[in-house]
């Protein structure tokens, strides 16, 4: 039988053994501090800064953060951040909407009056430096079990062919059985078409002619003024408007199908700015002809730029009426139609035809418009392409052109389910539209399944890809703290340093002019695991130092003066003092990028004269592999380091 010790020694056992459980129960807390400890001396070393790069956040002054939507560089070097409303029915509700513009090289802020809701637009880069924005939001959704009001889209007819008709948001449409609903925004009706129709008799003689008059029609969303079944209909009817006077009674009325409580999606608006870079303004042009909300913009060769897809102002998505915005005239005309998912990756490629990657983010039936293809805009036919792994998870995927453009082949990278799915996949696929009969070719694969991954092309002929997460709006904590290097000439990814701050939904990168990589926003349905607490915006900004400059510290190339403007041959001359040392030129051109989908960025290899204090460039005369507008001109050396840009415009 064991004997108990001496009641003097009890005290000092008991608090040994609490010492002992203490320290077991602590064990993991101090592990883990002190991995913390040594990971920040490790990544803080310059020779694992010179081989993987490194991250850092930037000072953004308080009253400067904002809900990065999306992210544009300008010709001025400057990043402009728009968020509108930013996903916030509050500051929708009160008119409130964001845009802000960073200076990089400086870190200074400035905010900008913002005219509309740009949340959820498009944008591209014309020709003059100038960045179009189009479209937004309208009126935000209402989910299935809130809707209290019966609402749809009313087809509003004007058969008069001498005027058009304008009815102002609040008007009332009233049914046959007298339920009435009102009009949400504003509504113009052109003039009815008049024909005139000539015919003959049997005998060859011209009868007297006739007119023929079309209806013109618009659309405008409705709902009824007040709550209960007696609103709800699935079945055809024309609606009086209420209020108007003589003829207009008999010429304007109202034609519904479906006014229902189920789920109300976002609606889209008109309106299109461009936002001038000098004068650090938004500057209003013609509307659109179509409301959209999450439409792709991309620039033609031409310099024209085509809007494609996006949610209507009846909230469906557009049903492939897409249209053309010119540059000189400020006006929008009709475009090729061609039906697509909100937020296509469209690519324009040599000979002037856009690659559809099938990469898009989200709106639309999963059935229709997912399939990539090549469309030929002038006959408006479009080629399918096969070979894709994985086409059921393209949605939130990221898709580029790979350096340099000459070589048109195109990545796809990772992606997800259609909608809420909780699919990911680390897929990549890569198309050759150079072959014959192009298909697509699996790359490597991510290092796991990633929706939201920011792809990013660099001076030195590789692409950078950061963040993502597993799963949708990175849900259960599934944020990606990785990032990687992706080489095209040995078709390989390597690591690269791991970011602080995880990046899903509504995130952006881009390439900065002294070649840095700067990352912004996310916006994640929930802030932890366990799927609790409801998520935050993340408005840091933190902006990653590739290999490259770690390795040059000082003695980086300089590229000097040389004109602002790329001559009638394409050529252009600059000084400098490292001409020996400059082995590549490439033209960048600057991102406008929004929700993975930036189709923008491509990178142009440029022939190089060099002289013994000077080189001359040589850029292709091809405009659908060089479209027109501001670029920066990057020359690197033979181990990689690139110059700090200088910016150039192609006509």
């Amino acid at each position: 039988m064991a004997r108990r010790p001496p009641r003097k020694l009890r005290k000092p056992l008991l608090g040994s053994g609490a010492v002992v459980v203490l320290a077991a129960l602590n064990a993991p807390a101090a592990i883990s501090f002190v991995e913390e400890k040594y990971h920040a001396y490790k990544i803080a070393q310059p020779g694992y800064q010179r081989r993987f790069g490194s991250w850092a956040q930037v000072d953004v002054p308080k009253g400067y953060d904002v809900n990065a939507i999306h992210a544009a560089l300008l010709h001025t070097g400057k990043v402009l951040l728009i968020a509108g409303s930013g996903n916030d029915q509050e500051k929708f509700d009160s008119g409130t909407f964001d845009t802000v513009l960073w200076d990089p090289k400086k870190n200074t802020f400035k905010k900008i009056p913002t005219p509309e809701d740009f949340f959820c637009s498009g944008h591209a880069q014309l020709p003059d430096g100038r960045l179009l924005v189009a479209g937004g939001t309208a009126r935000y959704e209402i989910l299935d079990g809130e809707v209290k009001k019966a609402g749809g889209g009313m087809r509003v007819k004007n058969e008069n062919p001498d005027k058009a008709v304008t009815l102002r948001k609040g008007t009332v449409f009233r049914s046959p059985s007298g339920v009435e609903y009102v009009t949400k925004f504003d509504v113009t009706v052109p003039r009815a078409k008049r024909e005139f129709e000539i015919s003959y008799s049997r005998s060859g003689q011209m009868k007297p002619w006739r007119t023929k008059v079309t209806a013109a029609e618009a659309r405008v969303f409705v709902e009824a003024k007040k709550e209960g079944a007696q609103a709800l209909t699935t079945e055809a009817a024309q609606y009086e408007v209420v209020g108007l006077e003589g003829e207009d009674v008999d010429n304007v009325y109202g034609l519904a199908q479906r006014l229902t409580t189920e789920k109300q999606d976002f609606q889209g608006i008109k309106a299109a700015y461009e936002f001038d870079p000098k004068a650090e303004k938004y500057v209003p042009v013609a509307p659109m002809r179509d409301a959209r909300w999450y439409p792709t913009l991309v620039t033609l060769d031409d310099g024209k730029i085509l809007a494609v897809s996006g949610l209507n102002d009846v909230g469906d998505v557009v049903p492939g009426d897409n249209e053309i915005y010119d540059p000189e005239t400020k006006q929008w005309s009709k475009g090729p139609f061609r039906y697509f998912p909100t937020y296509p990756a469209l690519f324009l490629t040599k000979g002037g035809k856009l690659l559809y990657t099938g990469s898009n983010a989200g709106y639309g039936p999963a059935e229709k418009g997912r399939e990539p293809g090549l469309w030929d805009l002038e006959k408006n036919s479009f080629t399918r392409l096969g070979g894709l792994t994985d086409p059921d998870q393209l949605e939130t995927s990221a898709s580029l052109m790979l350096p340099p453009v000459q070589n048109q082949k195109v990545m796809v990278l990772g992606g997800g389910g259609v909608g809420e799915s909780p699919k990911s996949t680390p897929r990549t696929s890569i198309i050759d539209l150079s072959e014959e009969t192009p298909v697509f070719r699996d790359g490597p694969a991510l290092p796991q399944g990633t929706r939201y991954l920011s792809s990013v092309l660099l001076p030195d002929d590789s692409v950078f890809t950061t963040g993502g997460s597993r799963e949708y709006r990175g849900r259960s904590g599934s944020d990606i703290l990785k990032a990687q290097f992706y080489d095209p000439r040995t078709n390989a990814f390597t690591a690269a340093a791991e970011p602080t701050v995880g990046r899903n939904y509504h995130s952006e990168a881009l390439l900065l002019p002294d070649g840095r990589v700067a990352t912004f926003g996310s916006d994640p349905l929930f802030d932890d695991k366990d799927n609790t607490k409801l998520g935050t915006f993340e408005q840091r900004i933190e902006v990653f130092t590739p290999p490259y400059l770690h390795k040059a510290g000082p003695d980086r190339p300089v590229l000097g003066e040389g004109p602002r403007e790329i001559d009638q041959n394409g050529r252009a001359t600059f000084q400098t003092g490292h001409a020996p040392r400059v082995t590549k030129a490439r033209l960048m051109r600057p991102s406008a990028v929004t929700h993975t989908t930036d189709v923008e960025q491509r990178s142009v290899e440029l022939r190089l004269t060099k002289r013994s204090d000077s080189i001359t460039v040589e850029v292709p005369q091809d405009r659908s592999l060089v479209p027109p507008g501001w670029y920066m001109l990057f020359v690197t050396d033979g181990d990689g380091t690139p110059s700090e840009a200088r910016w150039v415009q192609v006509r």
